[in-house]
């Protein structure tokens, strides 16, 4: 499952595919959701697309969504605030 919770804190787990022909979550590989970008992985911008198509997934606002760690693998762990477990279980 690519959702924990530590300590009240909802955690993501993604893999991500730069410079793809299109901005989409591709489903679990898995205990991670693989999400492709077309962003380049330079100076963040991989990354913030990642962010983008993670709150439009969930449903939630970038600022809700925010990088944890792997800023420069494609392996990455996001937290989630404004979502619970529960919620964020429906969508996968």
């Amino acid at each position: 499952m690519p959702l924990s919770l530590h300590k009240d804190i909802l955690y993501l787990n993604v893999l991500v595919t730069p410079k793809s022909s299109c901005n989409r979550v591709l489903g679990i590989h898995g205990n991670t959701l693989k999400v492709a970008v077309t962003a380049v992985p330079e100076k963040g911008k991989a990354n913030q697309a990642t962010i983008e198509v993670i709150a439009n997934y969930f449903g939630l606002k970038k600022s809700q969504v925010t990088l944890h760690s792997g800023e420069i693998s494609r392996n990455k762990r996001f937290k989630l605030q404004g979502i619970t477990l529960e919620q964020a279980q429906k969508f996968l």
